[in-house]
């Protein structure tokens, strides 16, 4: 008898640890599909940048984008809130596309504000978290380089697009821009996961600019700027 009541209560801790277990999975997924859903708000501002009027509207555009960013850190502070302290790692999966999709969202600002590459120090400022992992909730960094090969495809969309707003010089910045990134992201040893998988990706999007490219040249609308500096 007393060993039934034993094995009893130690079921009876399983539970209560599962229970709660899975009442803080449900508010960290609560948390994550508010952030979530401002992200998608955040998205649908930038799509601007695509039409023909809102490509020369940049600033104004990302302007609008930036500050939609004062409830993503709010969000953010409430998620990390329940977070069990050193846990990180135990609920990534809750949270990683969602960071990938915010460091995305930084880095394509970044690029159409000064035309360069955003760093994980700049993207941790802007959302009010970490870099290091000992200190805390931070951006992993194989969640920072596939947030930044989402905005290779992006900006592969951005170089057609840019043609039909008769924005011609814009292609050649930006196939100079995403050829950079592809040579950096050459130097790494990536291995055969969804980040090599996802890397892979990129060389389609380095040929659908340099198709972009050519059009421009063959047709002769590539700025004289950018004849010039290919011959150099």
């Amino acid at each position: 008898m007393s060993q039934i009541s034993t094995t009893s209560d130690i079921f009876t801790d399983f539970r209560q640890f599962l229970n709660a277990d899975q009442e803080l999975r449900e508010d960290i997924r609560v948390k994550v599909r508010d952030l979530e859903q401002t992200a998608r708000d955040i998205l649908t501002i930038l799509q601007a940048v695509h039409q023909p009027e809102g490509i020369k509207e940049c600033s104004a555009i990302c302007e609008k984008a930036k500050s939609k960013f004062d409830i993503i850190r709010t969000q953010l502070t409430a998620l990390i809130a329940v977070i069990p302290q050193g846990q990180y790692y135990r609920f990534h999966d809750h949270w990683r596309f969602l960071l990938q999709r915010l460091v995305f969202l930084v880095a394509f600002i970044e690029y159409l504000e000064t035309e360069t590459l955003v760093t994980r120090e700049s993207i941790s400022e802007v959302l009010a978290i970490h870099v290091v992992r000992d200190d805390g909730f931070h951006i992993d960094l194989e969640d920072f380089l596939m947030g930044l090969l989402q905005m290779s495809s992006e900006l592969s969309r951005l170089a057609i697009n840019a043609v039909t707003a008769e924005d011609f010089s814009r292609p050649m910045r930006i196939a100079k821009f995403v050829g950079e990134l592809d040579s950096g992201f050459r130097l790494l040893n990536l291995k055969n996961d969804s980040l090599r998988k996802r890397f892979d990706a990129l060389k389609y999007d380095v040929k659908k600019i340099e198709e972009v490219v050519y059009d421009l040249t063959i047709r002769g609308l590539k700025p004289k700027t950018e004849v010039k500096e290919t011959k150099e």
